[in-house]
Formats: structure tokens, C-alpha cells, sequence
């Protein structure tokens, strides 16, 4: 399995998600590739760092990265965009694959409690997605948006 994270800048929330979902995807034992990228190359912000860490999920290694920068970048089984739609647009992935979407607000320039709550969100819907596919099947997006969120932001 090799899913791929997508979103605007690869800067917060697509890293957090990579974050999450190796761990989630580790402690399930199923084997997967997990990458993330965006349309546009930054850099990691150091926020999400210091909340990852928090939660003892070391992101320091990883880097901003465009969807050419991740090996064999149009051969994912799935792909998850993670920006607020309402907010900004998702970059698009052309290649045939099954496609999931989850808006994440971005914390960027707001107080660390704002990206510890997108931080939590954020592992929610990891670990709703891990448990679908432990199950053996692809969650809707709905059920990953209540999982992060609950029944509203």
C-alpha cells in the first residue's frame, strides 16, 4: 500500500498526517509507504514540530517536497488531501487512484493551541483511515471528517 498526502505548501498539516499515519499504520502492523508532498515547495514549519513532538512523533528529518521530489509519484493506492477546502484549493492529483478528502484548517500564524487542536484532528482521522483499512476497506470521507472533528469544527 503507498498513500500520498497532499496539500498546498507541505509545510504543517500534510506533514503532521505523514506523521500520523506511519505511526498509526505501524502499531496496526500494516505495511505501507507513506509520503507527503504539495503543489508548492517551503519549508516544514517549526509549529508543527514542536506539536508533533509533543505527541513523540519526530518530524525534524522531514522536508518540504513537491509531488516530483516522492519516488514514482504517480503510482499511489491512495491519495489524501488534507486543506480546507473552504479556505484555499487542494492541488490535484491526475493519476488514477482512489481519492479521499479531508479539510484541515491551516494553523499557520495562529497560537500553538490552534495547532495542537488541527494537530489532534489530524491524528483522529489517522486513525479512522488505519481502522478502515485494517478492515479491509476505503472510509468515506464523511466518516474520516466526524472522526476528526466530530459532528462539527
Amino acid at each position: 500500500m503507498r498513500i500520498l498526502v497532499l496539500c498546498t505548501h507541505n509545510s504543517a498539516r500534510s506533514q503532521m498526517m505523514e506523521g500520523w499515519l506511519r505511526r498509526h499504520l505501524a502499531e496496526a502492523g500494516l505495511p505501507a509507504e507513506v509520503h507527503s508532498a504539495g503543489t508548492e515547495k517551503t519549508r516544514l514549519k517549526p509549529e508543527a514540530v514542536r506539536v508533533m513532538g509533543e505527541v513523540g512523533i519526530d518530524l525534524s528529518g522531514q522536508f518540504s517536497k513537491t509531488l516530483f521530489e516522492v519516488p514514482d509519484p504517480w503510482n499511489f493506492d491512495l491519495v489524501l488531501t488534507v486543506c480546507d477546502a473552504a479556505a484555499e484549493a487542494c492541488p490535484a492529483y491526475p493519476a488514477k487512484t482512489h481519492r479521499l478528502h479531508v479539510g484541515f484548517s491551516d494553523p499557520s500564524g495562529r497560537p500553538l493551541g490552534e495547532w495542537r487542536r488541527v494537530r489532534d484532528a489530524l491524528g483522529r482521522a489517522s486513525r479512522a483511515l488505519v481502522a478502515a483499512l485494517a478492515e479491509g476497506r476505503w472510509p468515506g470521507e464523511d466518516e474520516l471528517s466526524v472522526a476528526a472533528w466530530g459532528s462539527g469544527r
